[in-house]
């Protein structure tokens, strides 16, 4: 098992025409993934490696009873293609798209929950279940299973590039990913980390959980007081990156939109301590990931 996609989900790509779209169906389809169905308006009749594209997601819906949908679309047309995918019944999406409107980001986002609908990002690289080979977005690239092996760690990242380094830290470790989901950088995101941990206390084969962190927003300590409330019983390590950036003039962003202090809120040390606070096991330095979770692991078979 795993949390959000696995074989049984029947894959749409919107936006399939694209040469970044294009390239990422080519990936998911020689890594196992079964893509049933693209969308792009004006392109229907196509192909895309094989992939049959529509007009609308109602065609692809009526074809092909899709039910999972990863856009990767320009920014002005994203909150068209979430509003379409959601109109027409899709569960769970995952938004690549980055730099949207932060307006359309904000109804993007009010509609998904009013319709229970589950959206990864935007602005992320995806998410992986390795055990499934199924995967959805750039992550991992043509050859995922380099970092992604399958396992029972379930890993949660930031930051795109460090989802792939977070899952080989779990690999190097001697363990594998239940599964790997980068959340995104943005400040207004769909998946909080305290939403993906609740989902990995449900799931029976993710055993532990390993968190890559970033300066800026409030989602380590919303996931510290889940964590603390009793929300989430299994082993947490999280490492956060950016202690220089308290140094830093008060609300420089570094890198993503999302990483930017303003007073007490964003700050690293603020967020380990409530990490620690609430019992994870944060760690000083990036290296200790590996022994930290052998020997969380190893205490855990033990008992």
């Amino acid at each position: 098992m795993a949390i959000l996609i696995g074989k049984q989900s029947r894959i749409v790509i919107q936006g399939i025409t694209g040469r970044e779209a294009s390239m990422v169906a080519r990936h998911t389809l020689d890594y196992g993934t079964p893509v049933l169905a693209g969308v792009t308006p004006g392109k229907k009749g196509q192909e895309v490696h094989g992939i049959p594209v529509y007009d609308t997601m109602r065609e692809a819906v009526q074809e092909h009873g899709v039910d999972t949908s990863l856009i990767v679309v320009p920014p002005a047309f994203a909150l068209d293609a979430v509003q379409e995918a959601i109109a027409y019944g899709i569960r769970v999406i995952v938004v690549t798209t980055e730099n949207i409107p932060q307006m359309d980001t904000v109804k993007m986002l009010a509609l998904a929950r009013q319709h229970q609908v589950r959206i990864i990002g935007p602005n992320t690289v995806g998410m992986i279940n390795p055990g499934e080979r199924v995967k959805l977005g750039s992550i991992g690239g043509d050859h995922p299973e380099r970092c992604f092996v399958p396992g029972h760690v379930g890993v949660i990242s930031r930051s795109g590039g460090m989802t792939a380094e977070t899952s080989w830290m779990v690999k190097r470790a001697g363990f594998g990913v239940s599964t790997s989901v980068g959340i995104g950088g943005d400040a207004l995101i769909g998946t909080t980390i305290r939403d993906l941990l609740e989902l990995f206390e449900q799931d029976p084969d993710t055993h532990a959980v390993v968190t890559f962190s970033e300066p800026g927003t409030m989602f380590e300590e919303q996931a510290a007081e889940f964590v603390k409330a009793g929300g989430f019983t299994k082993p947490l390590i999280s490492a956060i990156a950016g202690r220089f950036t308290e140094s830093m003039p008060e609300g420089t962003v570094f890198g993503h939109a999302g990483a930017l202090i303003s007073g007490d809120t964003g700050r690293p040390s603020r967020k380990a301590e409530k990490l620690r606070e609430a019992g994870a096991h944060v760690v000083d330095r990036y290296d200790d990931l590996i022994a930290v979770l052998q020997t969380v692991m190893t205490a855990k078979e033990a008992k």
